[in-house]
């Protein structure tokens, strides 16, 4: 029978004791490569930079929670942020924007544009390591979230 070592409890205690959603705040350095690179990027790739920006305005009304200060708080506008209070769902959404930006290095060959989506690729894996864990989502109140600290 096969008996897990102390190391193996230590290493499995140590990823669950992890907080996945501080490491998921890497969306914000997605926003900020997908906006500088697709300045960049624009006059040789104009479709996919122009697609990195509404990718990133996007991210900054999900991950910026004081922007949604300018939004007029509709039933469906609140209905969409319930959407996304849940860890998985937003891996999904991350993870459908990594796939077009890899798709701009697919159609295009190498572009700058594959930063931005191995920084989303990450976020995404983050949420979903958070969302399996069961870990709550925590928004930080430095961006305008709720919790002072979520550590």
């Amino acid at each position: 029978m096969h008996t897990k070592t102390t190391q193996q409890l230590w290493l499995g205690a140590r990823i669950h004791s992890l907080f996945f959603l501080l490491f998921a705040r890497m969306g914000i350095l997605s926003i900020v490569l997908l906006i500088v690179l697709g300045i960049v990027g624009f006059l040789d790739h104009v479709v996919f930079s122009v697609v990195g920006w509404v990718i990133a305005i996007i991210l900054v009304f999900v991950e910026v929670p004081l922007t949604l200060r300018v939004l007029p708080r509709t039933r469906a506008v609140n209905s969409m942020l319930l959407f996304y209070e849940h860890c998985i769902l937003r891996s999904i959404m991350y993870l459908v924007f990594s796939v077009v930006m890899f798709l701009s290095n697919i159609l295009n060959g190498p572009t700058p544009l594959i930063a931005p989506a191995v920084a989303l690729i990450l976020t995404c894996l983050c949420y979903l390591a958070a969302g399996m864990l069961g870990q709550p989502f925590a928004s930080s109140r430095v961006l305008g979230g709720t919790m002072d600290r979520i550590v």
